[in-house]
Order: structure tokens, then sequence, then C-alpha cells
């Protein structure tokens, strides 16, 4: 299992290793938009949108919906789930580090108070 979370992982971080695919995804975390919308707020031409929503969807980040002439591009939360937990381990690592730190330090604190 660890080694499925470490691909996906690295799979959502390589999709947003560039900017715009940030600030599409941030466009994204509001509702599904479609390419026109995107490309209009971030100031891009369509055809740049387009590749890096094609992007993001090939890496698993997006689902996109066509309805008519329009196709409608809104995040899939499995990926981001899947980030969240990773993180949360960082986290709680951490804070355990930290907890030891501080006892560290109030058994210093006790020792000079003697």
């Amino acid at each position: 299992m660890p080694g499925n979370h470490k691909a996906l992982e690295m799979t959502t971080l390589s999709a947003l290793a560039a900017r715009i695919r940030v600030d599409i995804v941030e466009l994204l975390r509001h509702g599904p938009l479609t390419v026109g919308e995107i490309a209009g707020r971030l100031g891009v031409s369509q055809p740049h949108a387009s590749k890096h929503l094609k992007i993001l969807t090939d890496k698993g980040l997006l689902e996109v919906k066509a309805e008519a002439n329009r196709r409608n591009y809104k995040l899939r939360p499995g990926p981001f789930q899947a980030m969240d937990s990773w993180v949360r381990t960082f986290r709680s690592e951490m804070e355990e580090r930290f907890d030891s730190l501080e006892n560290y330090l109030r058994e210093v604190q006790t020792k000079e108070d003697l």
C-alpha cells in the first residue's frame, strides 16, 4: 500500500510542477470551468490552457465532461485526498519530534533550576 501512495503523490506532485497548473487547480477549487473560462481568468491563450489541462487530466487530477460543444473540467478529489493523507504523516512525525524536543527542554530547564 505505501508504494501505491508514493506513486500517487509523485504523479500529483509532477502534475503540479508548473505554476500555471497550480493556478488551474486553484480556479477549479470553486467548481467546474471550461477551457475558455480558465484561459480568460488566467490571461493565457486557449491552446496554452488546453495543454496544461491535458496534463492535469492525464495525471488523474481532473475529469472532463462534454456538454454540447463545451468541455467542463473539474477536480477529482482522490489525488488530493491521497496527498493530504501523505502530508499528514509528515505532520504527525514533526509533532512527535516537537514533543520530544519540548520534553528534552523541560528536563534541561529542571536540571538548571536545581
